[in-house]
């Protein structure tokens, strides 16, 4: 998977997605910062997400960023996104690629240099650990340092995801200990001072 430092953002769609966020998905993925985008909707149901998802792979397609599927590899394989997130209590990743076959398939690792290991071995296009910070995307059970990056590095050349309440006053720091890449939901999508596309200006 190559990385282009530039587009160090994997952007997590809103949890509700209404008729004028495709619009500020085009003015946020025109700053080519985004490498992956991920579909993350959990309460509605597989056609509505097809329907969406459909719209969403077109745009993404425009701007050269890979387009995700959270949790659902069935839904991966009905849309041919390019690939699926897994968390650790999903399919595994050999069920997922006989599924999806030679896609993208990254899995969580929470804060556990064991799933790492684990995730490596078996093959995953990344690990992500987090939370980083606090965040209200989602409960954190699990809380993520940079020493989990570090350690990380020294077992695994796979690339790290980082994630969990990142935003303009602490992302640096994550680049700077060799993430290689944030997911950002909040920041882009629920900021009260910016709007989408100004939100992803500001990270350089």
């Amino acid at each position: 998977m190559k990385i282009n430092k530039k587009r160090f953002v994997y952007l997590i769609s809103p949890t509700k997605i209404n008729r004028f966020f495709y619009t500020d998905l085009i003015a946020v993925l025109k700053q080519k910062k985004v490498s992956f985008f991920q579909l993350r909707l959990k309460k509605e149901s597989f056609r509505k997400k097809i329907k969406i998802g459909k719209k969403i792979k077109k745009i993404c397609k425009k701007f050269n960023v890979k387009f995700l599927i959270n949790d659902d590899v069935y839904l991966a394989k009905k849309l041919n996104s390019d690939g699926c997130h897994l968390g650790q209590e999903d399919m595994s990743i050999s069920d997922a690629r006989k599924l999806i076959g030679n896609k993208i398939i990254g899995i969580t690792c929470h804060n556990s240099i064991r799933l790492a290991k684990v995730a490596t071995k078996n093959k995953a296009d990344y690990i992500a650990f987090g939370a980083f910070y606090s965040t209200k995307t989602k409960k954190v059970k699990y809380k993520a340092s940079l020493n989990t990056i570090k350690k990380a590095k020294k077992i695994t050349k796979i690339p790290i995801v980082a994630i969990g309440g990142i935003n303009l006053k602490n992302y640096k720091n994550l680049l700077l200990n060799k993430a290689n890449f944030l997911a950002i939901s909040s920041y882009i999508w629920k900021n009260k001072k910016l709007n989408p596309q100004n939100a992803i200006k500001k990270l350089i």
